[in-house]
């Protein structure tokens, strides 16, 4: 049900397919993030329409709200959200561990309190098998122990240790749960963990390797607090380290540098909520920087947000008008951002593919960059 071809590489760089039951995707991806069964402000006819392959939605929100057997009841996540190309869901060890003065962590799970309500509930790596089992997305992640990225080496190491100890717990449920006849058609990704400690990094990636022949692998904690030269050095070991025949998925990144740093360093699969969240602040992304559009400079201002970006909110609205909806605090400003940030960063990646099979994507990331970084942040 699940597989994966590289077409073209370029130096690390590579585009490829991964299959899925419900699709194929095209990588390199980049995945808009549906937390609670929406990417926010964004229809699923939006997506579809600006080319989203594959979209995340989160065990932990979807457990607390509506609660992971409703979903289930009423035909799964895709049928929930009306979204029927590929899925893929987190499994809440970051939202869990985010909590830190609401978990309490021991060796058979953790044990945290909602962020809704108050209420004291429990994952464990069996009981997260279980959710996201129920919600049904293609791609289900394993429930890891997540920490900052700049943690000392003996917090990585238990972190990661532990991690890996849940993933054999995980990989048994995921199995016990799917002998069924009528399981979702689903495969469960491991997460590579060790902080910024190269030797960790390693050693999960060849332990996590010999364990069972995955579909695809993910390295996580990264883009927690760490420096970025840090994150880029973790991915270059864990490009060496992970299998180059299966999918590998950063996750939580998604600045338009780290994409394509991230690509250059092997990586295929990304996700973040920034592009909307940035959306929101009234911050749109350009290939000369992240713009506010809120500035005075763009009162008058009758150009698209991008010139010759083909997304719905730069095809038919001008800065003027985008900057007027945030001074007036109507809702419209917010979506069409968000609509653009969203179709930016997944064009970016469209375009990133077709020069590594053009097998020019090193001078034209180079160039892209430059121009990117040349211009301040606060513009």
């Amino acid at each position: 049900m699940f597989s994966f071809d590289i077409h073209a590489t370029d130096g690390r760089a590579r585009a490829a397919s991964f299959h899925t039951p419900r699709g194929v995707v095209e990588t390199p991806v980049f995945m808009p993030v549906g937390t609670l069964a929406t990417v926010k402000a964004l229809d699923p006819d939006e997506l579809r329409a600006m080319n989203a392959q594959m979209i995340l939605a989160n065990a932990y929100h979807l457990h607390l709200r509506p609660g992971d057997e409703l979903v289930r009841d009423l035909g799964g996540v895709h049928r929930f959200m009306a979204w029927n190309g590929p899925m893929l869901t987190d499994s809440g060890g970051f939202q869990v561990f985010s909590l830190a003065s609401l978990n309490k962590v021991d060796e058979d799970g953790v044990t945290f309190r909602s962020h809704i309500d108050g209420s004291e509930r429990r994952f464990t790596p069996e009981s997260v098998m279980g959710i996201e089992t129920n919600l049904g997305a293609d791609v289900i992640m394993q429930f890891d122990h997540v920490i900052p990225g700049q943690s000392d080496a003996a917090a990585a190491r238990d972190a990661s240790e532990r991690s890996i100890r849940w993933l054999a717990r995980c990989r048994a449920a995921f199995d016990a749960l799917h002998a069924a006849p009528d399981a979702p058609r689903q495969t469960l990704f491991p997460i590579v963990q060790g902080g910024i400690h190269a030797e960790l990094r390693r050693e999960a990636a060849r332990t996590i390797a010999g364990m069972h022949d995955w579909d695809g692998i993910a390295i996580g904690g990264l883009s927690v607090g760490e420096a970025k030269p840090d994150m880029y050095a973790m991915l270059e070991v864990c490009d060496a380290a992970i299998p180059a025949n299966r999918p590998r998925y950063l996750m939580g990144v998604g600045y338009p540098e780290d994409l394509l740093e991230g690509v250059a360093r092997g990586v295929d699969m990304f996700d973040c909520v920034a592009p909307t969240r940035m959306g929101r602040n009234a911050a749109a992304l350009t290939p000369d920087g992240r713009v506010n559009m809120r500035r005075a400079q763009f009162r008058t201002d009758d150009r698209p947000v991008v010139e010759g970006c083909g997304c719905s909110c730069c095809r038919r609205f001008s800065r003027a008008y985008i900057r007027h909806l945030f001074q007036a605090d109507e809702m419209l400003g917010p979506r069409l951002l968000s609509l653009h940030n969203v179709h930016f960063l997944i064009a970016l990646m469209r375009e990133a593919r077709g020069h590594i099979l053009a097998g020019d994507f090193a001078p034209w990331s180079r160039d892209w960059l430059a121009r990117y970084h040349s211009t301040s942040t606060s513009q």
